[in-house]
Formats: structure tokens, C-alpha cells, sequence
């Protein structure tokens, strides 16, 4: 008899234990998915790129984002071996930038301005 009764009492137990489970993944899922929205941040594997070149021509500006929000962009023309290249960086970033300087800069690409992570005078 004491066998029947705890084999009825088992699936409500693990029952219960799963239904905990499951909430404290959903809420631990949730917590990472939302953690890029605000101020908070959580850094994954990033992407990075970099340049470097002489510094010719800086110019502050803005674009519209995929929102619709204006966001400030320092534009920087480098001059390398090949040709001229311009990139967008986002906020003003000119002071980073001095005119006819070789720089390296390591940055983040993105839409619709690439973000700065260090830039480096090269001499």
C-alpha cells in the first residue's frame, strides 16, 4: 500500500520540480535576450575590424537609423595604398581624429555607423 500511495505522490513531484526548472530558464533566457536593451550590456563574440591610414578629411554629420532616430556621425576619409575610404563612425568622434596623421583604428562595424573601439597614432 505504501508503494501505491508514493507512486502516485512521483509524477506530481516531478511535475513540480519541472514546472521550476523550466520558469527559472525562461526568466535566465529572458534576462540574456534583454540585456543589450538600456545601459546594461553583455559582450559576446564581437566582430572587429581596422584600418589604417593617413587622416584627410573629417566631416560631423548625421543618418537616420532603422528606428528612425538620428544618431551623430564623425565621417573620416583615410587615404591608404589603394584609394581614398571614407568611414562613418558613430557620435562625434573628430577629436580622435587628427588631420594628416596616419591612425589605426579598431572598430566594431554596424548600421548605420561603425563604432570606435581604440585609435592608435602611427608614426
Amino acid at each position: 500500500m505504501r508503494g501505491s500511495v508514493w507512486r502516485r505522490l512521483m509524477p506530481s513531484v516531478a511535475g513540480w520540480f519541472v514546472k521550476r526548472l523550466l520558469s527559472l530558464v525562461l526568466i535566465l533566457l529572458l534576462f540574456l535576450l534583454s540585456s543589450g536593451c538600456g545601459t546594461f550590456f553583455v559582450r559576446g563574440a564581437v566582430r572587429t575590424e581596422f584600418i589604417q591610414g593617413s587622416v584627410s578629411f573629417v566631416q560631423l554629420g548625421s543618418l537616420v537609423d532603422g528606428t528612425g532616430a538620428t544618431v551623430q556621425v564623425a565621417f573620416v576619409t583615410f587615404l591608404a595604398t589603394a584609394a581614398p575610404f571614407t568611414i562613418g563612425f558613430c557620435d562625434d568622434q573628430i577629436d580622435l581624429f587628427p588631420l594628416d596623421q596616419t591612425v589605426l583604428v579598431d572598430f566594431n562595424p554596424g548600421q548605420p555607423c561603425a563604432t570606435v573601439i581604440v585609435v592608435t597614432s602611427v608614426r
